[in-house]
């Protein structure tokens, strides 16, 4: 009941966004006038020239009506996820663009140790490989998320004086970046913290630019991966069945690995024969009214979810790179 409340009262406030910020602008409000003075003592920014910038900043609410999260958790499915994003026209796709930037992902994989396969399936899953990238202006998202969606405001806040910071070093204009209804940017939807501290110029041309490079973009989603523990030649995921009712313990554990699938048998859990002796966490992947699948997540495919902090997005790209790799090599063999 209080979790459907807290939805009804965020999208009222989403509904009603415009009205309140018009009567000031986001410029006139206090908390953005103290988030003004702290990045003028922060980072030396001028304050002025940020009041402007706020002046001109027009509320997003849909993008807070975009970001919350369903009023019941358990409408989540996993087979239509799993359908959403491995899906033919998404594989053909997938396929071009690998053979397109082949070179750029042999490159990746050498210097990073990060399989093609895996660098598609996520920008594949992203933006449809470039295709859509998002159109909301950043600058204007992220004020109205830090300032107007408590729920997630501090990484919000976080995330908008990334922006200032990036486009101060890029000479760009804050105002001039578009993307997700999250603020993430660019074709491997990165948010501007992740490109500043992960961002590859990996096409050599002196910037990072993950809208209009693809080459950085290959290179940039390599680089976050390893350097957040990708493990090269270690498995991802491996199928698993369940009994009883101790294999909750396990999932309840979390998804950070900690036990061997021999360790998991005494909570009623099978792993597939060929299961790596790795420690590894049990996955569940449900779909109301139907067959909820079990996996052992390995090391990668926890390092997958710090991406996208979902269980169901590792799957999914874990799914589809798998598929691009057969595919592929069964038309590389037909040649």
């Amino acid at each position: 009941m209080n979790r459907i409340l807290t939805h009804a009262v965020l999208l009222a406030l989403a509904m009603t966004l415009p009205t309140a910020v018009k009567a000031g602008g986001f410029a006139q409000r206090e908390d953005v006038r103290e988030f003004i003075e702290e990045m003028r003592e922060k980072h030396g920014f001028d304050s002025g020239r940020l009041a402007r910038l706020f002046s001109q900043a027009q509320p997003q609410p849909k993008a807070i009506k975009a970001i919350m999260p369903p009023a019941d958790p358990s409408v989540r499915s996993w087979q239509a996820y799993r359908a959403r994003f491995i899906e033919p026209s998404r594989i053909e796709g997938g396929l071009r663009f690998w053979e397109a930037n082949s070179q750029a992902l042999d490159a990746a994989q050498s210097r990073y140790g990060v399989p093609g396969e895996i660098i598609v399936a996520i920008i594949g899953i992203e933006t449809i490989y470039g295709r859509n990238a998002g159109k909301f202006p950043a600058f204007a998202t992220l004020a109205t998320l830090a300032f107007d969606y408590p729920p997630r405001a501090e990484l919000f806040r976080s995330e908008l004086e990334a922006l200032l910071l990036l486009a101060r070093e890029s000479r760009r204009n804050p105002l001039a970046y578009t993307g997700s209804y999250a603020g993430a940017l660019g074709i491997p939807q990165f948010l501007p913290s992740s490109i500043r501290n992960w961002g590859v110029d990996f096409d050599g041309d002196g910037q990072v630019d993950l809208a209009a490079s693809t080459l950085d973009a290959i290179g940039s989603v390599a680089n976050f991966l390893a350097s957040h523990g990708w493990e090269t030649g270690s498995p991802i995921a491996a199928p698993a069945s369940v009994t009883g009712d101790r294999f909750v313990e396990l999932i309840n554990a979390g998804i950070l690995p900690r036990f061997l699938p021999e360790e998991m048998t005494a909570y009623g859990v099978s792993p597939a024969a060929d299961a790596p002796q790795l420690p590894c966490a049990l996955i569940d992947l449900g779909t109301p009214s139907g067959t909820t699948e079990y996996w052992l997540g390995y090391r990668n495919f926890y390092v997958i979810t710090r991406y996208n902090r979902s269980s169901f997005y590792a799957m999914a790209v874990y799914t589809l790179s798998r598929d691009l790799r057969t595919e592929r090599e069964a038309r590389l063999a037909k040649r």
